[in-house]
């Protein structure tokens, strides 16, 4: 079944590129475009995606409010920001609000494809400086119970890999097993931590 993705982003130019790409592409299928937050909250309602790619400066209402306001009314959504800079401040607010990673506008073609299948992996593609500043975040907001205690060692290995940023290829050689083995092991976590993203088993983790 092909991934449905919606994109929000109000340079016409630049639309009308990413909506090429992503249609020509086996196994997507574009189904939507919006060039502001409001045209966006309004039409994913109604067409829902898998994935949207979300430009975090929009004319009106900005891109992170959108995607707080999407994933209270859609919270299965996955979204992607799309951004010119790394601005580690807005980036870090709008995976805060939901969003299930990041992707720079000038990421190569192939980057942009996996990055899209990556988010409905349950992965989340940001560079290791981001989210070292989600992990520190996390650690700020203090101690609760055991929420991992029911995780096998390797699932926990796993899981503090995460935490550190780890792509899951990385997790891989570094811990000698498959790619395919690491993804098992995620949704197994996944299910037992009761979470839907890289960045809700990080947070239960880190306050274990």
């Amino acid at each position: 079944m092909a991934i449905t993705v919606s994109i929000v982003e109000d340079n016409e130019q630049l639309r009308g590129t990413l909506v090429k790409l992503i249609s020509r592409e086996e196994g997507f299928l574009c189904v939507g475009q919006y060039p502001s937050a409001e045209a966006a909250l309004e039409g994913i309602v109604k067409e829902p995606s898998n994935v949207v790619l979300m430009d975090i400066n929009l004319p009106g209402m900005n891109g992170v409010e959108c995607v707080r306001k999407l994933k209270q009314t859609k919270p299965e959504i996955l979204v992607v920001m799309l951004t010119a800079y790394e601005d580690t401040e807005n980036i870090f607010n709008a995976l805060a609000a939901g969003a299930a990673g990041y992707l720079l506008k000038r990421a190569p073609r192939a980057e942009l494809l996996e990055a899209i299948r990556e988010v409905t992996r349950g992965g989340s593609p940001m560079t290791t400086h981001i989210a070292r500043k989600v992990v520190q975040s996390f650690q700020r907001g203090g101690a609760s119970p055991q929420p991992t205690e029911n995780l096998s060692t390797r699932e926990q290995e796993v899981l503090d890999c995460l935490s550190q940023g780890f792509l899951y290829k990385e997790i891989a050689e570094k811990l000698g097993i498959s790619y395919e083995t690491v993804h098992t092991y995620i949704r197994r976590i996944y299910e037992k931590l009761q979470v839907r993203t890289r960045t809700e088993a990080v947070a239960k983790f880190l306050k274990r």
